[in-house]
């Protein structure tokens, strides 16, 4: 497998923002932002620590697109169930603290540097990648919190990710698409095999991947170290679902709480299949962590996961903030974007990295438009910036385009087209969060 620049580990050298936040320098010592495959230094960083990763159960989650999601889902429903729940993810959306939760909020920036400072030395001394290090340092906090449980989002592929150290209760794997292929193998089962080495002796492993292909590959590699294995398909699932702004409501049957009717505020099909696969993981945990009826309901009716087709109604008119960053993100939020009663027109206000493959990303964009503006993202470094204009020549079917590389212009210039409709900000998680930096929209409330 090539190794990659830091290729989903973004927004290393922003500050963090917000109430109370602090300059990321002061947490992380000086690291290098490139991706040097293996677990070992991770491993030996841990043990210095005397591996804070074992001291609490582990539940780690990986696949193409929803990872998050299935995480957050998860983390909600167990801490409505009285556990105090640790959660992992990346990347962030305008605060490094995003990426560790504690009982559902970003860690404080108090705790932040408290935790940083106990580990900078060692962090320096172990020639520790940015996400190796940021991995360490999740781990670090949840044993300082004494959390219950803590949920772990791979970063990149799953084989070597350094998240691989953990050995958790149970493994997720959501689905398999075309995403950083580059570096992960040029065939969806070469990428399904970097998936699969998540999967670990004895361990259940749950997904919702369809592909008789694919699954054949997560099946046999369960198979060859003894993990029982288990697969859902979301269509089959999920029931009477209404797709509203607010969220979902949908049933799903399950083998333990039986049929359960739920809200969601996560809009969209494809959330309420992550619903679900969360629900059959949850349902295979380990008897001290399974949830009751009660806290499943409840903490999916209270999971919070911005940027997520999430939708701002403001003065100015509805904004919509979606990070599908590759072409089965793109096409959920096709799907979803009908069933929302959004105010016309919409105008799209795109951004992509020039690694991901926009190529294929911009025409299922282009379809739901007459009018889009492409833009540069300020936080994108500058290796893997895209280029608008050439996009935008690139592809052919295209709307009424209008290039605004200038982020600030590119706002003004969407809102100013949308009128009072609305503005559907995506393609990656950098425009995303530059743009709710822009507007001033905090993806979590300060506390």
């Amino acid at each position: 497998m090539k190794a990659p620049p830091d290729t989903d580990f973004s927004h290393e050298s922003k500050a963090l923002q917000g109430g109370g936040d602090v300059s990321l320098d002061l947490v992380l010592p000086p690291l290098s932002v490139g991706v040097e495959w293996g677990l070992e230094r991770t491993q030996e960083a841990l043990a210095f620590l005397d591996d804070p990763h074992r001291s609490y159960p582990t539940i780690h989650i990986g696949g193409t697109n929803g990872k998050g999601s299935v995480a957050a889902v998860m983390a909600s429903v167990l801490g409505r169930s009285g556990k105090r729940v640790g959660l992992y993810t990346s990347p962030h959306l305008c605060s490094f603290r995003e990426r560790f939760q504690i009982d559902g909020r970003p860690v404080r920036a108090v705790e932040l540097l408290d935790a940083g400072g106990e580990v900078r030395a060692l962090l320096a001394e172990a020639g520790l990648t940015f996400f190796e290090a940021a991995t360490v340092l999740a781990f670090h906090l949840f044993a300082r919190a004494k959390v219950d449980v803590a949920l772990v989002e791979v970063g990149l592929g799953g084989r070597l990710d350094s998240t691989n150290v953990v050995s958790p209760e149970l493994v997720a794997i959501t689905n398999v698409a075309w995403d950083h292929h580059e570096y992960l193998g040029n065939t969806l089962s070469a990428i399904a095999g970097e998936k699969a080495g998540i999967i670990k002796p004895g361990v259940p492993v749950v997904t919702a991947e369809t592909d008789p292909a694919l699954l054949r590959i997560f099946r046999d590699q369960a198979r060859a170290v003894e993990a029982p294995f288990h697969a859902m398909d979301p269509a089959v699932e999920v029931q009477e679902l209404e797709v509203a702004p607010r969220g979902n409501a949908f049933s799903v049957s399950t083998e333990r709480w039986g049929e359960l009717p739920l809200i969601s505020p996560l809009p969209g099909a494809h959330q309420a299949g992550n619903v679900a696969l969360a629900l059959k993981c949850l349902g295979l945990l380990p008897p001290f962590l399974i949830p009751d009826q009660e806290g499943i309901i409840e903490g999916v009716a209270e999971v919070q996961w911005p940027g997520r087709l999430q939708i701002e109604n403001r003065p100015d008119g509805t904004w919509v903030f979606d990070v599908a960053h590759n072409v089965a993100g793109v096409r959920a939020l096709a799907e979803s974007l009908p069933h929302l009663g959004l105010p016309e027109p919409v105008v799209l206000l795109v951004g992509i990295q020039g690694d991901k493959d926009w190529r294929a990303m911009l025409p299922p964009l282009f379809a739901m438009t007459r009018e889009a503006v492409l833009t540069q993202p300020p936080s994108v470094p500058t290796e893997r910036r895209w280029h608008p204009l050439d996009a935008a020549g690139a592809v052919e079917a295209r709307p009424n385009l209008h290039i605004l590389p200038d982020f600030a212009e590119a706002m003004e210039g969407a809102r100013m087209t949308a009128g009072a409709g609305t503005v559907v900000v995506t393609g990656s998680h950098h425009t995303v969060g530059d743009a709710l930096g822009f507007l001033g929209i905090l993806p979590y409330a300060e506390t």
